[in-house]
């Protein structure tokens, strides 16, 4: 067997990456057990394939084991993957021929684990056939039995089990879940594997599974997908509830989490799937290659006809082709990825692409916008009273944000260098750098790279607030996302421009720098979005901001233009949407330290603390310096306490 095991050093976590002998199986014999248990008494993980067909994985020292027989007698298409992904189960043929060896191998690992936690459970998973329920196609339910033996003292892990499994939904419809007790745990036409009375004698318990397969078309060898991988999910998710309940009752390890009796190992397929994704997403720069590049000849050109006509927009040519990247997107196997949470992660990941990749295509035409609306969305009512409430209440302009005291782009620079390397200080493998350039307005990110605007001009009361908000924010989480195993968290996650815009919004918050006039600004975003999409052209949008609103020229137009660049972007809308979905994360407890592992969606919170119980996301080697402000905690603290985004601008100023 070839296994390389994750390595401590220096603080950070490696995860170990698992490879596949390409040999043929051994025979399940007296020889192979031992050397088998042996691995698992030391604690080092397992990963054969077993003769005639299967395949043991055993994580770590584990007190569980998850087990699959294959009928011989039907077909039972999809069942074995349900279980695939766990840290610790086992596959093999359901033939008579195979039990000895199975038997002798399923005794041999319970055991060792037994002297190393004390007790061990064994859950036995099964699909029911498919001459057992209605036979109309896509008609099942989702549907689970569970079977207990008699004499069992599990019933805190039943319950742990049931509720799970309750949880569990497909098309809309909860799962049913029945208990039943018996004498011996089997699957129907197959003997025990473990007896009760050798289950007693070994110390060890056993639970039967028994799955309504309504994720396979009755009497055929296909699966529904999609419903295979919601099952999928749900299933491994009610098993390690399960499994962790037995564990802090039942044995003498003590897991703080559920999501740490997930697989701490990943295996190869995860890291070429992620390398692929990158690949692609790499060859473009989505929000550069739709921002126009003659935005000062644009505006002169629109003052020029007293703001009467929209002006034309020049954008970046396209350097590549994506019906081409579309084709290298689709030919990446995510379906060879077994880890249910990481495969769902990168399947929204692929979508997520595809969708920017055809926009990319659309520049220019109606269909651009209709894919915004996919990737970014629109604005709801609530949002666009927020909006309208903030440019009704708050003042358009205040002294501290005059442009006489402004710091050019050769000052922000300068100190945005500085500032690049007090981190550094931190981490000194950390990349990046600054660049003036004239084809980008304002200030932004790309790949970890500050771009600077060669007109920009920045209050020097905002000037703290805009390095909190794109080197603090935007720039860490691009290297604390390099800094882990999987590049889509330096990328971005799938809809991760909300969570991050938001979090880089509130950073200018704790270092004292979210003015009212940027409070506006998010605002009025939201709005040019709203007429934007109720129909309105660009000198409409212009002139509401202009005139209604009291927002200079410069900035209505610049506000326009981002609205109608590539032919109608919404991703304006994600600011003060991000920042009012962040205020209530934070007011419900919810943690900064998870949202600075890298680029994520604020959907994803979850599947990043899995990741991080299972040891497989290394600590971030950046803290952002807005967290330890001179006020910083104070304002977060205040924060947490329930505060509005109109609250924010109040507290907001030193």
């Amino acid at each position: 067997m070839k296994s390389l095991v994750g390595s401590i050093g220096s603080g950070v976590i490696a995860p170990p990456t698992e490879t596949l002998d390409a040999t043929p199986p051994p025979p399940v014999v007296d020889a192979f057990v031992e050397a088998a248990c042996e691995r698992v008494r030391e604690g080092k993980p397992l990963r054969r394939k077993l003769s005639p067909w299967g395949r043991v994985h055993v994580d770590r020292a584990l007190p569980f084991i998850i087990v699959y027989r294959k009928p011989v007698s039907r077909e039972d298409v999809g069942t074995e993957a349900l279980i695939v992904g766990e840290a610790s189960y086992l596959i093999a043929s359901g033939g008579r021929g195979a039990r000895a060896g199975l038997r002798a191998l399923l005794e041999g690992i319970a055991k060792a684990q037994v002297a190393n936690f004390g007790s061990f459970l064994i859950v036995e998973l099964w699909s029911a056939p498919d001459s057992s329920l209605p036979a109309e196609a896509g008609a099942w339910p989702p549907g689970f039995r569970i079977l207990r033996p008699r004499r069992s003292r599990l019933s805190a892990t039943i319950t742990s089990l049931e509720n799970a499994l309750s949880e569990v939904r497909v098309k809309g419809e909860f799962a049913s879940v029945e208990t039943e007790h018996v004498t011996n745990v089997r699957p129907p036409g197959m003997p025990s594997l473990v007896t009760a009375s050798r289950a007693a004698t070994l110390g060890v318990h056993v639970i039967g599974l028994e799955v309504w397969p309504a994720f396979r078309n009755p009497g055929q060898s296909e699966t529904y997908p999609l419903v295979h991988r919601t099952l999928h999910r749900g299933v491994s998710r009610a098993l390690k509830h399960a499994v962790f309940d037995f564990t802090r009752l039942r044995t003498s390890h003590k897991p703080a989490n559920y999501h740490a009796l997930g697989r701490h190992s990943v295996v190869k397929a995860v890291w070429d799937v992620d390398r692929r994704l990158t690949q692609v997403s790499s060859a473009f720069d989505f929000i550069l290659q739709v921002t126009p590049t003659n935005a000062d000849a644009a505006w002169a050109e629109f003052r020029r006809r007293r703001f009467q006509a929209a002006p034309e927009f020049v954008s970046r040519p396209l350097k590549l082709d994506t019906a081409l990247a579309k084709r290298e997107l689709f030919r990446i196997p995510i379906e060879r990825v077994e880890d249910p949470t990481l495969a769902q992660l990168f399947r929204e990941q692929q979508v997520s692409i595809d969708r920017k990749l055809t926009m990319l295509g659309d520049r220019g035409r109606p269909e651009f916008l209709y894919g915004s609306l996919q990737v970014f969305g629109g604005v709801d009512q609530p949002l666009l009273n927020l909006a309208y409430e903030v440019l009704n209440r708050v003042p358009s302009r205040t002294r501290g944000e005059s442009r006489r005291r402004a710091a050019d782009a050769s000052t922000l620079a300068a100190l945005a260098s500085d500032e690049l390397e007090r981190y550094r200080e931190q981490y000194p493998e950390m990349p990046g750098g600054v660049d003036v350039r004239t084809d980008v307005v304002g200030a932004m990110v790309s790949r970890g790279r500050l771009l600077i605007g060669a007109r920009i001009k920045v209050p020097k009361s905002r000037v703290e607030a805009l390095l909190a908000h794109e080197v603090g924010t935007h720039v860490v989480t691009y290297v604390n996302g390099r800094a882990q195993p999987f590049s889509q968290l330096a990328i971005g996650l799938p809809a991760y421009d909300e969570l991050q815009e938001g979090l880089a919004v509130f950073a200018e918050y704790l270092v004292g720098g979210f003015s009212r006039p940027r409070l506006r600004l998010l605002a009025a975003r939201v709005l040019a979005v709203h007429r934007m999409l109720d129909g309105a052209d660009f000198v409409e949008v212009f002139r509401e901001l202009d005139r209604a609103h009291d927002f200079e020229q410069r900035t209505a137009f610049s506000l326009t233009m981002r609205v109608f660049r590539g032919g109608g972007l919404t991703k304006d809308v994600v600011y003060l949407r991000g920042l009012v979905r962040l205020l209530r994360y934070l007011r419900e407890g919810g943690s900064l330290d998870t949202l600075i592992v890298g680029k994520l969606g604020q959907d994803h919170v979850a599947i990043i603390e899995e990741l991080q119980w299972r040891r497989i996301l290394r600590p971030p080697p950046l803290r952002p310096r807005w967290l330890d402000g001179p006020s910083a905690q104070q304002r977060l603290q205040a924060a947490r306490q329930g505060m509005t985004v109109l609250d924010l601008a109040k507290k907001g100023r030193r």
